[in-house]
């Protein structure tokens, strides 16, 4: 099932139970949601966010991984793909290597 993705920090999600770790973690949400928000009002496109932000290797291509299947990526990131109709975004989706918005292409 082809899917396109990113836009992504590189923020390991853990056991620290650290103050200033929630804090990184909330400001980390706040972006994502004025990410979410700039797309969806029209005044940012997905590709253009992805190139400038995500910290993942897709962002040369704004944001696109390709194709994959089932197994390939963690499972709340592969659940959220998956759960997608093709044009619709996701809100933040955490895993293990960080917080993700992911948009279906396909």
């Amino acid at each position: 099932m082809p899917v396109h993705i990113s836009v992504h920090q590189g923020v390991k999600q853990g056991n620290d139970q650290r103050k200033s770790s929630y804090e990184i973690k909330a400001n980390y949400i706040a972006i994502k949601v004025s990410y979410i928000q700039k797309i969806k009002s029209g005044e940012e496109d997905f590709e253009s966010l992805a190139s400038q932000f995500s910290d993942c290797s897709s962002a040369k291509a704004g944001g696109d991984l390709g194709t994959f299947g089932r197994g390939q990526m963690q499972k709340p990131f592969e659940d959220a793909s998956f759960a997608l109709r093709t044009g619709e975004m996701s809100g933040p989706v955490f895993t293990d290597s960080g917080i993700h918005i992911i948009l279906r292409t396909e």
